[in-house]
């Protein structure tokens, strides 16, 4: 009884790539994870980033909700947007999603 059992543990340790081959499709899954979702979504956050940083008075732009406006002051957290003649709102520099070309807004 006791020799089959020895005989067994011998055989299993004899055969060192089992266990690296069982946790291959589990490495395999998590790399595929990474180019095909984290990395992409790391450079959309990059480029919006970039996005906010770079505004300036005088751009165009869309907010998340669909606003268009003129950029009129730029404070650390805070832009003001006219998006009317007389007609000023202030919004959250996160929330800016797209800056328009120049000229874009015209009847402002």
């Amino acid at each position: 009884m006791l020799i089959s059992t020895a005989h067994a543990q011998t055989a299993a340790a004899t055969d060192p790539t089992g266990g690296f081959m069982q946790l291959l499709p589990i490495i395999l899954m998590f790399v595929v994870l990474y180019f095909l979702m984290i990395r992409p979504q790391m450079k959309r956050a990059k480029e919006h980033k970039a996005l906010i940083e770079g505004l300036a008075k005088g751009d165009e732009v869309v907010t998340g909700g669909g606003i268009a406006g003129r950029v009129t002051r730029v404070s650390d957290s805070f832009i003001a947007l006219q998006i009317a003649e007389a007609v000023e709102i202030h919004v959250q520099k996160q929330a800016v999603t797209l800056v328009l070309p120049k000229g874009t807004l015209k009847e402002l």
